[in-house]
């Protein structure tokens, strides 16, 4: 089941896409809160996505074409993200493979939606992308192991955990190089676990700039696995539902090229991920 957040009425809302049309999870499911992150919660995914997909049969559904997406948690109440976390990205930055993931934050107005531009801050021009696997939570969990770890999994989706390099690295801390507004595009669809029946560990990921490629590489090169990434971080934190987790990005970003290469005003980067999809963002500058 892929499942899509989108504007209707002027209020966010969860759907379900069905080939290219789409079902408001609100008319099939009764009671059913209309905030994304509510609903997710109310949905008990990833075990309730067999009997939410039977639900979707004969619903009324409306054309995918023409919706206000939005990114497919509107605002996350934490979005979790783990540095160099692929083999080769470390090398290619000259750092160690580190024994303990690096972990921060980024906030909900960091985000854009498929199809949104991504805004190239006014005070840089070091805007770089960043093609990474994002976990959505679909239950409370904590203190899981890697064995049962995915059982809090809803799905996953695509972003662009978009860097600005020298704000990233204007302190020990990457916090202001990660927040700035629109900066960081997230969908376009959660996917949830039934239909990547080979695991999040198994997938090709790739970057394009205006169409040419500048990641190309595959989620086996993980560090951290995305069962051991859940199982370090619900020792520590409690993780909710609509909660995201980006997973890291793999070698070939902007910064690392020779010379250095840099989203700009007038590009679209797009995002591939194997059994996921592909986001696609336009970039502009910022007013």
């Amino acid at each position: 089941m892929r499942l899509i957040a989108f504007e209707q009425d002027g209020r966010p809302v969860l759907g379900a896409r069905v080939g290219e049309e789409v079902v408001a999870l609100a008319d099939v499911v009764p009671g059913l809160p209309s905030d994304p992150v509510a609903a997710l919660a109310a949905l008990g995914l990833p075990d309730g996505a067999p009997a939410l997909a039977a639900k979707l049969n004969g619903a009324p559904r409306r054309p995918l074409k023409g919706l206000k997406l939005l990114p497919v948690v509107p605002r996350p109440g934490k979005i979790i993200c783990i540095g160099l976390n692929y083999a080769l990205h470390a090398k290619e930055g000259g750092n160690p493979i580190p024994d303990y993931p690096a972990v921060f934050f980024r906030g909900p107005t960091s985000l854009a939606a498929h199809g949104e531009p991504l805004l190239r801050p006014r005070v840089s021009d070091k805007f770089d992308f960043e093609a990474e696997l994002a976990i959505v939570i679909g239950k409370t969990a904590r203190h899981l192991t890697q064995e049962n770890a995915l059982s809090c999994v809803a799905g996953y989706t695509c972003m662009n955990e978009g860097s600005v390099r020298d704000y990233q690295r204007k302190s020990a801390q990457w916090t202001m190089g990660k927040n700035f507004d629109r900066t960081g595009g997230l969908g376009p669809e959660i996917v949830t676990p039934d239909e990547l029946p080979q695991g999040p560990n198994a997938l090709r990921i790739t970057s394009r700039l205006n169409g040419e490629t500048m990641q190309d590489s595959h989620t086996s090169d993980m560090i951290f696995s995305v069962p051991r990434i859940i199982e370090i971080l619900t020792e520590v934190m409690t993780l909710e539902p609509g909660d995201v987790i980006a997973t890291g990005t793999p070698s070939g970003v902007g910064y690392a090229r020779k010379p250095p290469v840099f989203m700009k005003d007038g590009d679209t980067m797009e995002i591939e991920i194997e059994g996921i999809g592909i986001l696609s963002n336009p970039v502009q500058n910022e007013a």
